[in-house]
């Protein structure tokens, strides 16, 4: 029997350990973030859902709890945005999410060291922007963290160098460092991919690694950089050669010195001429060295002025002064053409976006503010309104309010995790029939103009919370320089800008048709990227040559779900789009007509037609109909 004992000593020993670990293994996401809510302070009563009376964090892929981002039951990210939340991210305990791909604790009041996020080995993105967090990051505080894509740690007091292992993360694909204390050298990147780099007003200095040099140039301001796209480096070269001259002439002169110490020292009738000089008192030529002190949290715009003043065009809308948005913090939501546009959330927690205009300063104070006042009278559920304006001579600032969901460029052409749907058909849809809307109200209303839009792509629709479309940068032809206007603005890509250097009432007509093939295929429309005059080899040409081949399943968007029994309505979208951006402006469609095309159109075909034979699943779009010269009857040159 003495043989059984060990066994029974094991057997109980492992019992005990299951019963300890037992917790631990069932605990359930609920429990993990209520046990992260206790890390947390200053909430108020923004968490109240996270109640472990209630329904749990996920239902499907729709979440029951504030912030909470949930992907087939499970919780996939975390965004926790301008709450005034303050505390510790408990990443010790996010780690029992094990399906946590994304983080975002912007706009809020968190203090201290950098998280040890490296623990989170899958996630994917990281927002920390806008907090108070403090002190230098660990060299390998990225370290192991490859599936890491987008880093935004922007706006808050981070010191010392960058880490080397943020420069190494494998599918980095947009950082945003702007506003700290980063000192030292930018380390060489070694990502082939990357898309966006803002380490704008750090301590940084030296070159700028060979990667990010396509980068926009603001985003290196505040630095002391050189090299693309800065001005060149100063040559290492001629600065070895200048120090081996001084160098060389001051061991010369010192040689030349010693000599003729000597010899005065041997000649006493020399030595007598010098006399050893009295020591001067100190006086008070004091220097004060001129202090230049920064405040990383105060945006861009403080050099304005305290006097500066907001002039509101919407009578209904609450006021507020220049100055709250100076003190609020901000985010930079990215840099166009005709500048940057930053996000400030204001003191009554209304997030706002101010967008600065460089290039109108060829148009007078009461021209501009004519305009503007015109603008801020329209109002209409497409279209995005003006809320306040500042003018200066130099630049113009326009305030209007924030699109939850960013543009419909962002849906359609930046990179997505892996398993993270596209727009579906329906969206899509509704955007488009949104899109039109707003642009017909803006040529009722803004009749006397030949453009009134004038700068229509599908970065300038924002989304708003239920993804119904706002047009954006509207009616500003009037205002913008006229050279400008030319090299960047939509409407001067029309084929009758590039034939005839003139633009109609039908050339905004060619700017949708455009946004309407570019909505169906996911395909950027190249020629925008073209300064000037834009070229034959547009997107209209693309799709014209890949229809005619009968081949019309692979236009369309790949990513695009909720295809099933569509695929007819997506045609017809697809011939209104042609019709649109017709190069002969005769055979042209008339706004008008455009609109009433697209708004018959449904999510579902009425009638299949016998020649459609779909063979795809749910969200997969290929169709053997075939499409002929009858049904795209379209010209790519006029």
């Amino acid at each position: 029997m003495d043989h059984i004992k060990p066994c029974c000593l094991w057997f109980q020993l492992l019992f005990t350990l299951a019963c300890l670990m037992g917790p631990s293994w069932s605990q359930t996401e609920a429990d993990i973030l209520l046990k992260f809510k206790t890390s947390l302070t200053n909430y108020g009563s923004q968490l109240d859902d996270w109640d472990p009376s209630g329904p749990g964090p996920c239902s499907g892929n729709d979440s029951n709890w504030t912030g909470i981002r949930c992907s087939n039951g499970s919780v996939f990210g975390m965004r926790l945005e301008n709450m005034g939340l303050k505390g510790v991210i408990d990443i010790d305990t996010l780690m029992g999410l094990t399906l946590l791909r994304t983080l975002s604790f912007m706009n809020n009041s968190f203090v201290g060291p950098f998280p040890d996020v490296n623990k989170l080995v899958y996630l994917r993105v990281l927002y920390l922007a806008n907090n108070s967090f403090s002190g230098a990051i660990h060299d390998d505080g990225f370290a192991g963290m490859n599936a890491l894509q987008k880093v935004f740690l922007g706006w808050n007091n981070f010191s010392g160098p960058m880490p080397s292992s943020l420069a190494a993360l494998p599918r980095l694909l947009q950082l945003g460092l702007e506003w700290n204390h980063f000192e030292g050298r930018i380390p060489d990147f070694e990502q082939d991919n990357l898309s966006f780099v803002n380490l704008a007003h750090n301590n940084l200095y030296g070159p700028i690694p060979y990667r990010l040099s396509n980068m926009d140039p603001s985003f290196f301001a505040g630095n002391n950089l050189c090299g693309k796209p800065l001005p060149g480096c100063k040559s290492s070269r001629k600065k070895r050669t200048v120090i081996i001259i001084i160098v060389v002439s001051g061991s010369l002169v010192i040689l030349a010195l010693i000599a003729a110490f000597s010899y005065i020292l041997k000649d006493p009738a020399m030595a007598s001429r010098f006399k050893k000089p009295e020591k001067k008192k100190p006086g008070n030529n004091n220097v004060t060295m001129g202090k230049i002190s920064e405040d990383k949290s105060a945006n861009y715009y403080k050099k304005l002025g305290d006097n500066a003043r907001l002039h509101f065009v919407r009578d209904e809308r609450e006021r507020f002064e220049l100055q709250d948005l100076l003190r609020a913090s901000a985010e930079v939501l990215g840099s166009g053409s005709f500048g940057s546009s930053y996000k400030a959330v204001i003191s009554n927690g209304r997030a706002m976006v101010v967008k600065r205009f460089k290039h109108m300063n060829n148009v007078g104070k009461e021209e501009f503010r004519e305009h503007m006042a015109r603008l801020g009278r329209l109002s209409h559920p497409n279209v995005l309104s003006l809320v306040a304006f500042y003018y200066r001579k130099e630049e113009k600032l326009l305030v209007s309010d924030f699109a939850p969901n960013g543009s419909l460029a962002s849906h359609l052409h930046s990179r997505r995790a892996p398993g993270e749907p596209g727009l579906d058909w329906p969206t899509r849809l509704k955007i488009i029939k949104g899109v039109a809307k707003g642009l017909a109200y803006l040529y009722n209303e803004l009749s006397n103009l030949t453009l009134p839009h004038g700068h229509l792509k599908s970065s300038n629709v924002l989304l708003d919370h239920t993804f119904e479309p706002l047009l954006a940068d509207y009616g500003l032809i009037p205002v913008v320089n006229k050279e400008h206007a030319q090299q960047f603005m939509v409407a001067y890509k029309s084929p009758e800008f590039s034939q005839f250097d003139r633009t109609t009432r039908k050339t905004d007509v060619w700017s949708l048709g455009i946004l309407i093939l570019e909505l169906l295929t996911g395909k950027f429309p190249a020629n925008y990227l073209k300064q000037g005059k834009g070229g034959n080899a547009d997107l209209a040409t693309w799709v014209n040559s890949v229809v005619r081949e009968e081949w019309t399943g692979e236009v369309f968007d790949k990513d695009m779900k909720g295809t099933r029994n569509g695929e007819g309505e997506m045609l017809n979208l697809l011939k209104i789009g042609m019709c649109c951006c017709e190069w002969n402006i005769e055979r042209r469609w008339e706004l008008k007509e455009a609109l009433a095309k697209i708004e018959e159109l449904k999510e579902r075909d009425g009638d299949i037609a016998e020649d459609y034979s779909s063979y795809g699943s749910e969200g997969e779009v290929y169709t053997s109909r075939a499409v002929t010269e009858e049904d795209f009857s379209f010209s790519v040159q006029g």
